[in-house]
């Protein structure tokens, strides 16, 4: 007994959904769920560890010379950083404003935390009418890339000098001067910096894959292992492994530093800006950090 399909005139239709809110709403859900794929848990928290080099800095250099709240700061970083994460899949509106920085540690009394936030807030507010607007695309289409490209050259640089100086020399970030050359052996030593550096630019610059000429001459066994090894060592996460070993020998160097941890965050208070402190900020950080966040953390994405 054979049975019997439905007529297809009789199955009820299902009404295309033109409700804009329902739409937006999947979009964002696709969204989230796309950006919290790890595609290679190994390789995210190896990324995790790439502005620690310049935002530890800035910011230690801020707590230790204009009292800045560390706890706090870490605090909200954590979370702007998730949340861009989430929605966007990587945390780059997050930045370390870096001119505003400069200008905080160099100027001794006039430029303190209230004038720190109102530059950060003008900035930020600036940046986020370029966006609403459409103004950001126009600034886009009239700068030339080669410009772009000259100051990510120019940060890449700085960043390396920078680095080269962290190593030979004795930091004071408070005040952020070098103290004296540093010594070659100890915990904190020059040769421990030097084989640190070694190891992530061997692990991570491994070298490209071969053309095709070249691997017809390898042996396909050679080529195999080959490949298995760089596999191996692009799931290395060296930035965490000489993060963690920097903290062990932190507590190695200062073993009383244990007695003054407290888990915990610290009192959160209002800073009062004043007129004063909003002028400040803006001549004196909100201006030279523009051009800095809109070439190289805009434009150039």
């Amino acid at each position: 007994m054979e049975s019997q399909s439905p007529n297809p005139q009789t199955l009820p239709e299902t009404p295309p959904n033109n409700n804009p809110i329902s739409r937006s709403s999947a979009n964002i859900v696709q969204r989230v769920t796309r950006n919290l794929g790890f595609h290679s848990k190994w390789a995210e928290l190896n990324g995790a560890m790439g502005d620690l080099g310049t935002y530890i800095p800035i910011v230690l250099a801020l707590t230790l010379a204009k009292d800045l709240n560390l706890g706090t700061t870490l605090i909200f970083t954590g979370i702007y950083n998730v949340v861009t994460g989430v929605l966007y899949g990587v945390p780059m509106p997050v930045q370390p404003m870096k001119s505003i920085a400069a200008v905080a540690i160099s100027d001794s009394s006039g430029f303190n935390i209230p004038e720190i936030m109102a530059a950060g807030i003008c900035t930020g507010a600036i940046l986020l009418v370029l966006g609403v607007t459409g103004l950001m695309q126009m600034v886009y289409k009239f700068i030339p890339l080669s410009v772009v490209r000259g100051i990510q050259l120019s940060q890449g640089l700085s960043f390396a000098m920078s680095a080269v100086k962290y190593i030979r020399k004795v930091q004071d970030f408070s005040k952020s001067k070098s103290m004296g050359n540093r010594q070659w052996l100890g915990l904190d030593g020059m040769v421990l910096a030097i084989v640190c550096a070694g190891f992530i630019t061997f692990i991570n610059g491994a070298g490209q894959e071969r053309n095709q000429s070249e691997e017809a001459i390898v042996d396909e066994e050679r080529n195999v292992r080959r490949k298995r090894m760089r596999k191996i060592m692009a799931a290395i996460p060296s930035a965490f492994i000489i993060f963690l070993l920097g903290v062990v020998l932190a507590f190695i160097r200062r073993p009383k530093v244990v007695n003054d941890i407290k888990f915990g965050p610290s009192e959160m208070e209002i800073v009062k800006i004043t007129g004063n402190s909003w002028k400040e900020g803006f001549i004196k950080g909100t201006i030279p950090q523009l051009p800095l966040s809109v070439l190289n953390s805009v434009i150039a994405v």
